[in-house]
């Protein structure tokens, strides 16, 4: 059973009667025990949608019903209940402790005054420990780098004990290291807490790795919705973006550059990770790799490159010197 889900969905923006729609008809389904990543290219609407979907926007049109009711007739107290929000912006309150910040997660649950009670700091505890930052409870948020900062945030995401956690690119300012242990995390605590988990990236080898679904808006803003490997197969991921000098690699799971071709070779070699290091070279010197190809080579090492003649090279600047 979803426990969001939207009929004939219509987002966008403006003001009064001047509204310009982004995405419209969506049918969308989130489940729990989910994750899902929504891709798209940059002013795609992904964060309008995410807006929208959150009750932070009305939508132009159409209904969003969370939990099996309708959005617009959920109090403000009974939807922080129900869905987290871990925004874009960077992580401000340096004044805060980790455990403070964390804490703030707990509103929807405690008195007016705001007072934890013993299991609201069980609860807190408990999401420090999730996300493993335990260690550093009592250190000021001022003083954590990025990726210990948006594990703060997600853990108090988790102390809300919302069954729907969303994320609006949780991995923007992080680095290589930190984007895949954040993302690793969300997909563990969708499987491990039941989470239905929604965020937005641009992060596209980490998203088809790990998550369950894929909502992919296209150049044309049609949203396609799937399994990871349904949406893949189905050609959307070629149509996020309206520049043929910007491909998908299914073999890397990621885009890369179209760049000018002098043409194309074939080529053999027994070590994978050797063979796309050379692959790469080869590309940017303008060099297609198709097998194809009436024109081949065998790679043996970095420096030892059988040319179709017979002769063995060291560079790739010499093979490129056979198309010249």
């Amino acid at each position: 059973m979803a426990i969001l889900e939207t009929h004939d969905l219509a987002v966008g923006f403006g003001q009064g009667t001047k509204r310009t729609t982004l995405l419209s008809g969506l049918n969308l389904k989130l489940e729990k025990g989910r994750m899902v990543a929504l891709l798209g290219r940059n002013g795609a609407g992904k964060s309008t949608l995410l807006k929208a979907l959150t009750c932070d926007t009305l939508p132009i049109d159409g209904t969003v019903e969370i939990d099996g009711k309708k959005s617009t007739d959920i109090a403000k107290r009974e939807l922080s209940r129900l869905v987290a929000l871990v925004a874009t912006e960077r992580i401000m309150g340096g004044a805060f402790t980790i455990r403070e910040l964390v804490a703030l997660g707990r509103q929807p649950h405690t008195g007016f005054l705001g007072r934890l009670s013993r299991h609201d700091n069980e609860v807190v505890d408990a999401c420090l420990e999730a996300v493993g930052i335990t260690d550093k409870a009592e250190q000021h948020v001022a003083n954590l780098s990025d990726g210990e900062r948006q594990k703060a945030m997600v853990a108090k995401a988790l102390a809300q004990e919302t069954p729907i956690i969303v994320l609006d690119e949780p991995t923007a300012f992080l680095d290589v290291a930190s984007r895949i242990e954040t993302m690793k995390l969300l997909h563990k605590l969708a499987r491990e807490q039941d989470k239905a988990v929604l965020l937005s990236s641009h992060d596209i080898s980490q998203s088809l790795l790990l998550a369950d679904e894929l909502w992919v808006i296209t150049n044309d803003r049609e949203v396609i919705t799937g399994s990871t490997e349904q949406v893949v197969m189905s050609g959307a991921m070629d149509r996020v973006f309206g520049d043929k000098a910007i491909a998908f690699n299914g073999n890397l799971c990621d885009y890369e550059a179209q760049l000018p071709s002098m043409g194309s070779v074939k080529i053999k070699c027994d070590d994978p990770v050797l063979e796309r290091c050379m692959v790469n070279a080869l590309l940017r010197n303008g060099i297609n790799v198709d097998d194809g190809s009436n024109k081949s080579i065998e790679i043996k090492a970095v420096d030892r490159i059988i040319l179709p003649n017979g002769e063995i090279v060291e560079t790739v600047q010499e093979v490129i010197d056979i198309f010249q």
